[in-house]
């Protein structure tokens, strides 16, 4: 774990060398278990930058994604990057045109922006499902990446293109290479928490993995919750609660006062 935040510099510097882990974490719990366990980099909501955030997780490298068609024009994807990096991101990651992503870039402003299987994208690529699985599939991925080259990101994400196909690519560009479901010839190598932490309870990802059950744990919780209300609800029909230690004392001259007082 680097002991300091590091920069785009920094990660550039790496590429090749050795795998970066990243996250999407979408809490500050979150956040701070990936700080404590040494987790390098993390996708976030915008709204999760705060001081709470920086507090919880001083060295990780934070990209707050600014999702396809919650912005429209370049000047708004301008506006939300730097009012993000001001809360405390590093980079952002943006999916638009690579006019926009140019823009962004000649402000100055870091970009991580998305190869192979582009969700936003998907309905191009035929749905969500591997993409680069023929030469002619990977030679436009080789091509999306020398796009993002020129525009002026720095990072990409790719997704659910073949390892061998994420292998070729990696080394042949300038661009640090995060690996979604595309191998381990990449730069860094990325998940999602909630499969991280089996809180997934839908369609969990071929290249996932579950290292541990929370959803299992949130059923528990749920039950014991719903006993621990049944519980209540029953000792207030009984009269079980509340009890004299759950109650505020009074002296009991000032009670004979209080009760002359309102019987007149």
């Amino acid at each position: 774990m680097m002991s300091n935040r590091p920069t785009v510099a920094d990660l550039l510097a790496l590429k090749g060398k050795r795998q970066l882990s990243m996250l999407r974490v979408e809490t500050l719990e979150e956040a701070e278990a990936a700080e404590k366990a040494g987790i390098e980099m993390v996708s976030v909501p915008p709204a999760l930058l705060t001081p709470a955030f920086r507090d919880a997780a001083p060295s990780l490298f934070a990209v707050p994604g600014l999702e396809y068609g919650d912005f429209i024009t370049a000047e708004d994807y301008l506006r939300a990057a730097f009012k993000a990096l001001r809360a405390g991101g590093d980079a952002v990651y943006c999916a638009a045109s690579l006019a926009t992503i140019r823009r962004l870039r000649d402000e100055g402003i870091p970009v991580c922006s998305h190869v192979g299987l582009i969700p936003s994208r998907a309905t191009w690529t035929g749905g969500f499902r591997a993409v680069g699985k023929t030469a002619d599939s990977a030679m436009m991925i080789w091509n999306a990446v020398k796009a993002l080259e020129d525009a002026g990101a720095f990072a990409a994400e790719i997704e659910v293109v073949p390892a061998e196909v994420a292998s070729l690519i990696s080394p042949k560009t300038s661009l640090l290479m995060i690996s979604m479901g595309a191998g381990a010839g990449c730069d860094a190598q990325y998940l999602f928490a909630d499969d991280v932490l089996g809180q997934n309870r839908g369609h969990v990802p071929r290249h996932a993995k579950t290292y541990r059950n929370f959803a299992a744990e949130f059923d528990r919780l749920q039950q014991e919750r719903i006993s621990a209300f049944r519980e209540f609800q029953e000792d207030v029909e009984s009269g079980a609660y509340p009890e004299r230690q759950h109650m505020v004392d009074l002296p009991e001259a000032e009670l004979r006062r209080f009760r002359d007082m309102i019987d007149g």
